[in-house]
């Protein structure tokens, strides 16, 4: 079943009296369960893409579906609930808050769902627990080792069990065996059933997905299951 639905989708940036075609009548479907890597060249429009299917951005035309319902058309209210309710993201610059400690950065989603403090704090530690920093709950994000903030990432952008993860170039940042790690952990969540879409430009680390779809030019030129040939 297509857990994302994107039909004929465009997006126009004005810049002055220049149109830039962003996306240009793109249409795509992910089921339930997929591992997706979009790939491309800067400028390509995959990380518009990523904005439009995060619900981060809405497309100028075409339509959009997410687990059934319409959300190009929504507005930014309504958008947001349904980003909140249905998608977790992992940027590449991890996004953690410096001030709070892992356990509160991870509790932080839970703050915006009206979850009790009690509740927040036990399920922020038990998605630690799950990415392996049971041990650095109370550590500030400088206190950590660039592998271990994204792992905070994973476990915050998880801890509201979203049916779907986004990650944004989530190695760029990182040396090649917290790579590694990072990559172990989306290959688990994957194998756990969840559907993850990963914006990357780094052919190793498509490797991991089982399905890659390669942009240029604001379309996509290829989209490949992992075993067939270009």
């Amino acid at each position: 079943m297509s857990i994302i639905f994107l039909k004929d989708i465009t997006k126009t940036y004005h810049m002055g009296d220049t149109a830039v075609h962003a996306l240009n009548h793109v249409s795509l479907h992910i089921d339930a369960g997929e591992f997706v890597a979009i790939i491309g060249s800067s400028g390509s429009g995959k990380s518009t893409l990523m904005n439009i299917v995060g619900c981060l951005d809405r497309p100028t035309s075409g339509s959009y579906q997410l687990e059934g319902k319409e959300v190009a058309t929504l507005d930014e209210s309504a958008l947001a609930s349904v980003r909140n309710a249905k998608l977790g993201f992992v940027f590449q610059n991890f996004n953690l808050l410096p001030r709070m400690s892992a356990l509160q950065n991870v509790a932080l989603p839970l703050v915006y769902a009206n979850i009790s403090k009690s509740e927040r704090i036990e399920r922020a530690a038990q998605h630690l627990e799950k990415v392996g920093l049971g041990d650095r709950m109370y550590h500030r994000p400088n206190e950590l080792s660039g592998g271990q903030r994204q792992r905070v990432a994973i476990a915050r952008a998880l801890v509201n069990d979203p049916p779907i993860l986004i990650a944004d170039e989530p190695t760029g940042n990182l040396d090649t065996k917290s790579s590694l790690e990072i990559m172990d952990i989306f290959t688990t969540l994957h194998q756990q059933g969840r559907t993850l879409i990963m914006v990357t430009h780094e052919p190793d680390i498509a490797a991991y997905a089982l399905r890659t779809i390669q942009m240029r030019d604001g379309q996509i030129i290829q989209d490949l299951q992992r075993g067939e040939e270009a």
